[in-house]
C-alpha cells in the first residue's frame, strides 16, 4: 500500500496571469496523479492536494523552484488515498472567498505578525497574557479549539466585521488570531490592524502546525479540514486527547460529522456532528423538517 500524503499551502503574491498559472499547475498534478484543490487569483494561491509521499515530495519541490513560492510555508499530513475526489483547479477572485468590500485587505500590505508555534507553546508556558481569536467558522469550532479561545460568530468568512463588536474592549492587548493552515488569518489579522487594534499575531502555519508539535497539549479535541478526512488529531491514543465535540441530536461526545440524510435539503445547517447512536437510531437528519 503507498504512503499518501496531503499538502496544504498558500501564498499572498502578485500573479499577473492566473490562467497560465492555472494550465502549469494543471499538466503538473496530473503528470503527478495528484488529486485536490488549488484555487488562483491575482492576490496569490492556496492549494491542498493528495497523491503518493513520492509524487507529493516531488511536486513540492517543483512548486518552490518558482521564485513566486520560493519561500512558501508547505503543510504536511498523512493522507488517506481518497481525501479528494478529483483535481479541481479554479481561477476566482479571491484565495479564500472573504467578499469584504471595502472592508477587504491586502496581506501583503496589512496582516498581523508572524507567531510560530514554538513562540505560543512558550506564551502558554510563561503565562503571558494574550488574547486567541479563532478566526473559522463555528461549525469547525465547535469539534475543537484552543484553550480560553474567544470563538468568533463566523458562519462564514465574509461574517469577520461581526468579530470587531465582540473584542472591542481588546484593542489595545495582545492579541493572537488562528485558522486551520493560516490563509484566513493573513487576511483576518489584517482587518483587525486595519480597525485599530494595535498588537495583533498571526499563527503561522496556522493551527495544524501548533498540533503536529504540541498534540493534545493546549488545542482540545480535532482540527476540522476541507476534505475527505473531515477532522483530523494526532496521538489520539494520548489519555490528555479529549472529544469536545458534542452530537447536535443527543449532546452526547461526538466529533462524527456527517450531512443531512435528507438529500434534498440544503440549509446551512445540513452539515452537523451526529453521533452513531443517533444515527442507528434514524436521528440523522438536521431538522424535524427534513426527517418528514
Amino acid at each position: 500500500m503507498k504512503d499518501y500524503q496531503i499538502l496544504l499551502y498558500y501564498k499572498y503574491i502578485n500573479i499577473d496571469n492566473p490562467i497560465a498559472l492555472q494550465k502549469s499547475q494543471k499538466e503538473l498534478c496530473e503528470k503527478l496523479g495528484l488529486k485536490g484543490r488549488i484555487i488562483i487569483a491575482t492576490e496569490g494561491i492556496n492549494g491542498t492536494l493528495e497523491g503518493s509521499k513520492d509524487k507529493t515530495e516531488e511536486y513540492v519541490k517543483e512548486l518552490l523552484s518558482d521564485s513566486r513560492f520560493s519561500d512558501v510555508h508547505m503543510k504536511r499530513s498523512v493522507g488517506t488515498g481518497s481525501a479528494f475526489p478529483k483535481l479541481s483547479i479554479k481561477v476566482r477572485d479571491e484565495i479564500v472567498s472573504a467578499h469584504l468590500g471595502e472592508n477587504d485587505v491586502n496581506p501583503a500590505i496589512t496582516t498581523g505578525k508572524h507567531l510560530k508555534p514554538e513562540e505560543l507553546h512558550e506564551w502558554y508556558m510563561s503565562g503571558k497574557e494574550f488574547y486567541i481569536v479563532d478566526m473559522r467558522n463555528d461549525y469547525e469550532q465547535k469539534v475543537g479549539h484552543f484553550k480560553d479561545s474567544i470563538l468568533a460568530p463566523l458562519s462564514n468568512f465574509r461574517d469577520l466585521p461581526k468579530v470587531i463588536p465582540q473584542i472591542e474592549s481588546l484593542k489595545n492587548k495582545t492579541i493572537l488570531t488562528v485558522c486551520t493552515g493560516g490563509v484566513r488569518c493573513e487576511k483576518a489579522s489584517g482587518f483587525l490592524v486595519k480597525n485599530g487594534f494595535t498588537d495583533v499575531y498571526q499563527l503561522y502555519g496556522g493551527i495544524v502546525s501548533y498540533m503536529e508539535k504540541y498534540p493534545n497539549e493546549d488545542y482540545l479535541g480535532k482540527l476540522y479540514v476541507f476534505d475527505g478526512r473531515i477532522v483530523m488529531g494526532f496521538n489520539l491514543d494520548d489519555p490528555k486527547h479529549k472529544v469536545i465535540g458534542k452530537c447536535d441530536k443527543c449532546g452526547n461526545p461526538s466529533d462524527n460529522y456527517i450531512d443531512c440524510y435528507n438529500p434534498k435539503c440544503n440549509k446551512p445547517t445540513r452539515h452537523f456532528i451526529c453521533c452513531k447512536d443517533c444515527i442507528e437510531k434514524g436521528n440523522a437528519y438536521c431538522s424535524e423538517e427534513c426527517q418528514i
